[in-house]
């Protein structure tokens, strides 16, 4: 018989007064569809209990010591989770010193006189083997919350790592300005690099909440239908800096006729263009990257291949789970908190399709297919492409408060080489005060300030002779729906996430 761990962890170990016995009882059980497995002593029961066991059957004959006592010390010493059960076949009275010692030892022990009938020995069997099961199932349970532990733990030592890489660079950059005044023509260059390095943080930290408000279903999609060669040709000029500068050859492929699917355009740029981030991150310089689109069987199926590093087998389900990162592939992530994978997941799958990784092995390349429902009428209406730009500058007057004083400054400063005119406040009172005296247009408050926080200072706006009048924005760190709520209570008009996007705060204008 094949003996596989789960086969097991199933069997009845059997230790009775005879061989006959033991054959008797093998004899009821196998009619039961139970697996026994007779033991020829207790050391012998005690190693196959080692290697796996559902339930022990022992006769109150065997209770003697030595036996009792090797069996006493191997039960305490299972691990937490198991207590495997223990059905003691004893004469009848069933008040030896043997059977006291064993009700008093173990909790989980049944006793059954003799002589007995054959269906209560295979009832408390059956009962003995579905708490046992129950016992497996806490220790997937438990085997689960530890790796979990373990991927959460490893994630926030690279969350640390990633999160700290750009600040070295800004940090230089800024001293490099303090120290050297360079011309503005030399700053330019400082500045990029600052930029650069503060949307990479940006992404780092849009990825997160990302991920959490699509895990919460807190996320809402704007269907439309799209043309999947317009989202393609976005995710591509996304991806087109890593793609290139790795030096990789990008090869596309796609129908004459165009693919139309229902979905939000912005969520599917931002699918693809992770599946193409991670084939050039993860390819060799000098690699091959491939997009390729086409209709299978009703659905639009794409492609994005690549020749890096490869899958193992095993990695095929689990690289699409939070927290799972390749093994051996942190170099070649090149700044990424390897969430970019559930993100892509969640968004197919609410759009209704579903993605999968295929791989040859390790070194061999990897190809991630994606398939998404067809929009049902081929000559459906398609959105437009882009809204209106926004106006280029801002009219009016603008209050600034945070407690944050650099955060504050430059903001205002901000405002004012946009057109606007701004005054600033670093807490509630002082923002209260020069609202009474200059009656601004529009008020920028942080939320989490000291002492008088901004859904309070905003209340206390709203309650001023011209506080209606005032549009209140909303600029903080906080973006939970709760939190959302909760700003809008106060009485505020537009929610903004920090860091501020010039374009979002121009839009509101």
């Amino acid at each position: 018989m094949n003996e596989t761990p789960a086969h097991l962890e199933h069997r009845i170990l059997l230790r009775t007064a005879t061989s006959k016995d033991a054959l008797m009882a093998s004899a009821v059980l196998e009619r039961a569809s139970f697996v026994p497995h007779p033991c020829s002593d207790m050391a012998d029961l005690l190693t196959e209990l080692r290697r796996g066991a559902g339930a022990i059957l022992v006769a109150e004959e065997v209770l003697v010591e030595p036996a009792l006592g090797q069996l006493t010390e191997a039960l305490a010493a299972q691990p937490p989770w198991s207590d495997v059960p223990l059905v003691v076949l004893a004469r009848q009275g069933a008040d030896s010193r043997a059977i006291v010692h064993v009700m008093d030892a173990f909790v989980n022990v049944t006793v059954i006189e003799r002589p007995m009938r054959v269906a209560s020995l295979v009832s408390a069997v059956r009962t003995a083997l579905r708490a046992r099961r129950r016992q497996y199932e806490l220790r997937g349970l438990l085997d689960g919350l530890r790796e979990a532990d373990q991927r959460k733990t490893e994630f926030l030592a690279t969350l640390a790592h990633e999160l700290r890489n750009p600040l070295a660079p800004i940090s230089t950059a800024l001293s490099l300005l303090a120290r050297k005044k360079p011309a503005p023509e030399e700053a330019e260059r400082y500045y990029e690099l600052m930029g650069r390095q503060v949307d990479h943080m940006v992404r780092l930290v849009n990825d997160l909440m990302e991920v959490s408000r699509i895990t919460r279903g807190k996320i809402d999609l704007r269907v439309a239908p799209v043309r999947l060669d317009e989202v393609l040709g976005d995710a591509i000029e996304v991806s087109r800096p890593l793609v290139e500068g790795a030096g990789h050859t990008l090869a596309i492929d796609l129908p004459s006729e165009p693919l139309v699917v229902p979905g939000d355009g912005v969520r599917l740029t931002q699918v693809f263009a992770n599946l193409l981030n991670n084939a050039a991150k993860y390819t060799p310089a000098g690699g091959q990257v491939r997009v390729s689109a086409r209709e299978q069987g009703g659905q639009a199926l794409v492609e994005v291949s690549d020749t890096g590093v490869g899958l193992a087998q095993e990695m095929l389900e689990s690289i699409f789970d939070m927290f799972v990162q390749v093994s051996g592939t942190s170099k070649a992530a090149q700044g990424g908190l390897g969430i970019g994978l559930t993100l892509v997941k969640n968004l197919v799958g609410l759009h209704g399709g579903n993605v999968e990784a295929r791989s040859d092995g390790l070194g061999q390349g990897a190809t991630f297919s994606v398939r998404l429902p067809l929009a049902r009428s081929a000559g459906v209406r398609l959105s437009a492409a882009a809204d209106a730009q926004a106006n280029v500058a801002i009219a009016g007057t603008v209050l600034v408060v945070d407690d944050n004083r650099d955060a504050a400054d430059s903001l205002a400063e901000l405002l004012r080489s946009l057109g606007a005119t701004a005054w600033v406040a670093y807490g509630g009172e002082e923002a209260l005060e020069l609202a009474r005296a200059q009656a601004p247009d529009l008020a920028v408050l942080d939320i989490g300030m000291p002492g008088m926080d901004g859904c309070e200072l905003a209340r206390q706006l709203r309650a001023l002779p011209a506080g209606k009048g005032i549009r209140l924005v909303a600029l903080t760190g906080w973006g939970q729906q709760g939190d959302k709520e909760r700003i809008a209570a106060a009485g505020f008009d537009h929610h903004l996430i920090k860091p501020l996007q010039v374009a979002d705060l121009l839009a509101l204008a």
